[in-house]
């Protein structure tokens, strides 16, 4: 962590997956073969080919959807209906400790996702902390815009009340993290890795029940 203090704020803005969920449980891997699957098939391109389109789009526009929306006029209904459509219960259950974070710190909570606001509750319901949040906001609420498009963020901000300068806003990708600083906003970086440039990161955290420690919060388990 580079700061020191607990940030003053007022918003707490969450990314949701593999930050409020640790990457090594393995829905991620679902989300991204999914993806792979829905490139393949509507490309009509081997799985090897539609991986390289969905990286290279993913790196070019924020997101696969977002590349495949501007090149090939895919409609993001169907895409985000096959990609996140699923039982997430295998693996996610209640998460008790996150949950007496979330309780524990007073601000007002967000969720702030490139995924659908679908799938963004039935994780929330399923990690059990669906009622810690006072906004969930999906790629719908932005019109598909992805993070880190600048606009996203206003977007965003505009349909919440969210003010910047009283906000942190938390996410795994340090790319993600930018435009919420040059915003105002207070930053931390869920990853297990530190990132190489962090001039956008104020505080690195390698699992989100760490933001305890940031704003000095004692966990126990509900």
């Amino acid at each position: 962590m580079k700061m020191q203090h607990p940030p003053d704020v007022d918003w707490l803005c969450f990314d949701l997956d593999n930050t409020l969920y640790p990457l090594s449980n393995g829905l991620w891997k679902v989300i991204d073969r999914r993806i792979q699957e829905y490139v393949a098939r509507t490309l009509n391109v081997s799985l090897d080919e539609a991986r390289r389109v969905q990286k290279q789009y993913w790196r070019e526009y924020g997101t696969t959807l977002a590349g495949l929306m501007a090149e090939h006029d895919v409609q993001p209904g169907p895409y985000l209906a096959y990609v996140h459509d699923f039982d997430v219960s295998p693996y996610l259950g209640p998460a008790p400790r996150l949950r007496a974070l979330l309780m524990a710190l007073p601000q007002r909570k967000l969720v702030f996702t490139n995924a659908s606001s679908r799938h963004a509750h039935n994780v929330l319901r399923a990690l059990a902390v669906d009622d810690c949040f006072e906004y969930v906001i999906g790629v719908e609420e932005v019109d598909y815009i992805p993070k880190p498009d600048p606009r996203a963020y206003r977007k965003c901000v505009a349909k919440t009340g969210v003010t910047p300068e009283r906000s942190m806003f938390i996410d795994d990708l340090p790319t993600n993290l930018r435009p919420a600083k040059e915003m105002g906003m207070v930053t931390a970086l869920v990853s297990a890795r530190r990132p190489a440039d962090d001039a956008y990161v104020d505080y690195h955290l390698t699992r989100i029940e760490e933001l305890a420690d940031v704003f000095g919060v004692a966990l126990s388990d509900e």
